[in-house]
């Protein structure tokens, strides 16, 4: 089997190896790491049959038994015309199978580039009917139907306060600060923390909101596109409730989206198309994704709390997707003020 890894992860490929061929009659002949995910470790697996495959290595029993209640909701949502990646069981109908000391799923390989590089043109309008349609039919799922909720709900803001006052003093320490980035990740925490009351005043504004089962992280890397058209959705999380508007807002607020200053007048098509999708669907809902988009990121710390330990490491991608992910919140808050 030919490997493309990361250092020191040679003995998770060749067990990979013995457990794709055991569980799942697989015959390796490529294993290529992705670099992604924060429960499991990713591989692109190229079959000797030239099948081509998506493995993920599951870190712990509780990771596993989580990826196993997110495939119940994966079959869902295809159930329900989402377009998902299929699930290959293992040889004894497994979702995920233990063998060779790995905890394994394995799913097709979607083609596709994701939604990281940013919705534009018709782009919008497939993304808000796939969502529409998405949402529509998990408000069906078994664990309960659509309720409203106050949207004070969706956030603890005094928690955010004394997180974003704790990672200031972390960053004000002489090796955060040097540099430009840590003078501008200051400026940037400062300006945040000082609008958290704006954040809750505008959280208090809205009317009730629809709170039912969602995909629970529809950050642009889960939407994989090809060309115009959505190509698959994925890595849905376990069946958990949330706010609608925080999940159209999860993907239609992308920062990398946000950048380009027509997102203005784009942003109404993706709503539309959802509309269409999910007719019933409470206008409260659609008209509050600006500010539950804006209240969510503003009161997040993050990037700001992993790059403040990098310690000198420059993480460039990073460190710009922080400034991309300030701006995004910004210009979400000065939308819905």
């Amino acid at each position: 089997m030919e490997t493309s890894t990361a250092a020191g992860s040679e003995p998770i490929a060749d067990a990979l190896r013995g457990a794709l061929q055991d569980a799942f009659a697989i015959a390796v002949d490529r294993a290529e790491r992705i670099h992604s995910g924060t429960a499991s470790d990713n591989f692109r697996i190229t079959a000797r049959d030239g099948g081509r495959w998506f493995a993920k290595v599951h870190r712990s029993a509780g990771a596993a038994a989580a990826a196993a209640r997110a495939v119940e909701l994966t079959e869902f949502a295809g159930r329900g015309g989402t377009p998902v990646p299929g699930l290959r069981r293992s040889v004894d109908r497994a979702v995920v199978a233990r063998s060779h000391g790995l905890l394994l799923s394995v799913w097709e390989l979607i083609d596709g580039e994701t939604a990281e590089t940013g919705l534009s043109g018709r782009r919008w309008h497939t993304v808000g009917a796939v969502l529409g349609r998405l949402h529509r039919h998990l408000a069906s799922h078994p664990s309960g139907p659509p309720a409203s909720a106050d949207p004070v709900r969706l956030l603890d803001l005094d928690a955010a306060a004394a997180a974003y006052d704790a990672l200031v003093e972390r960053y004000r320490r002489p090796a955060a600060a040097a540099g430009g980035f840590g003078r501008w990740a200051l400026d940037a925490l400062g300006q945040r923390r000082a609008l958290l009351p704006a954040v809750r005043a505008v959280l208090q504004r809205l009317p009730p909101l629809t709170e039912q089962v969602l995909h629970g992280d529809l950050a642009a890397p889960n939407v994989l596109l090809r060309g115009d058209d959505v190509a698959a959705v994925i890595d849905f999380q376990p069946p958990t409730r949330g706010f609608l508007a925080w999940e159209i807002a999860r993907i239609a607020g992308d920062p990398r989206t946000l950048a380009v200053p027509r997102w203005r007048t784009e942003l109404p098509g993706l709503l539309d198309s959802y509309r269409a999708a999910h007719p019933t669907v409470p206008s409260a809902d659609l008209d509050g994704v600006l500010a539950v988009g804006a209240a969510y990121t503003l009161a997040s710390t993050y990037p700001l709390s992993v790059l403040v330990d990098r310690r000198g490491r420059a993480d460039h991608a990073l460190q710009t997707y922080a400034r991309q992910r300030h701006a995004a919140a910004l210009a979400m808050f000065e939308a819905c003020s």
